[in-house]
């Protein structure tokens, strides 16, 4: 009797699983076709599953709208806030971690508070900051607003991350002479990888997929692509297929990076939960 009760269980979790796989994944079905759809198909009501896919989408964004230097200044703007992000963030993480000084209660809550600020309050002040020094439609612009938002959050992962490494591992390297530098360089950071694989992909991903602070500090030559696929939406036509196109090819650097770090990704997210 058990048996059947079981089964019917677990035929239940199967199909909300799937359920929920296909509510998940509906949406990038959604953007991907439609980006393969002329004009016409994808104003059709109903909707048109069965078509005749084209790749004119993309080759007009491409080509005519010039998406492609939106996207390798997104590429640059991304890599470069997520480089300095870790770099700086790491060493600021083991210090909380593992050194007791002065102010260092209300140097932590001023790190976690940054992340509290609507970014719509900062918006004017950073434009007029950027306009005056000259660094407005430069990819130097994005980097540094970018890093208030995305150093904050290397640190509070790190920090709870080399926490969790035992003191004893620096205690014995110690007795072999090593510095405190190559100890948080070689062993504590290899170690706390999870964390930095984790925080390095929300970084990239904040940073990519940015658009306040990239529409108003970046109009022109250092435009990116969630920018520039809002100005597909200007005026009375709103070309579909174009902005789909536009939002797969932002789409897919994103996946790539996380795949090539999903396992750490795995680790990062399940760190703490076995103890």
């Amino acid at each position: 009797m058990a048996a059947p009760v079981q089964r019917r269980s677990l035929w239940g979790e199967g199909t909300l699983l799937l359920l929920i796989g296909l509510f998940c994944v509906f949406p990038f079905y959604w953007m991907v076709t439609t980006s393969l759809k002329t004009q016409v198909v994808a104003l059709e009501s109903p909707p048109v599953w069965w078509f005749t896919p084209t790749l004119a989408n993309y080759w007009e964004v491409l080509f005519v709208d010039k998406v492609g230097p939106a996207l390798i200044n997104s590429i640059i703007v991304a890599v470069c806030t997520t480089a300095l992000a870790v770099g700086l963030g790491t060493p600021a993480a083991y210090a909380l971690a593992r050194f007791e000084f002065r102010g260092k209660t209300d140097l932590w809550f001023w790190f976690i508070t940054n992340r509290f600020v609507s970014p719509v309050v900062l918006a004017f002040p950073v434009f007029l900051i950027a306009r005056e020094t000259g660094l407005r439609d430069t990819h130097l612009a994005l980097i540094l607003m970018y890093l208030t938002f995305t150093l904050p959050i290397v640190i509070w992962i790190c920090t709870d991350q080399f926490r969790s490494i035992p003191r004893e591992l620096d205690e014995a390297a110690m007795l072999e002479g090593a510095s405190q530098w190559r100890i948080f360089r070689s062993i504590c950071l290899p170690l706390a990888m999870p964390g930095v694989a984790v925080s390095s992909i929300l970084s990239f991903i904040f940073s990519w997929n940015e658009l306040l602070f990239a529409y108003i500090l970046a109009p022109k030559a250092a435009k990116t692509a969630p920018a520039m696929a809002v100005t597909f939406m200007e005026g009375y036509d709103v070309p579909y297929g174009k902005i789909m196109a536009t939002s797969t090819l932002i789409v897919v650097p994103v996946l790539i990076f996380a795949l090539l770090a999903s396992k750490h990704l795995v680790r990062g997210l399940t760190m703490g939960a076995v103890k």
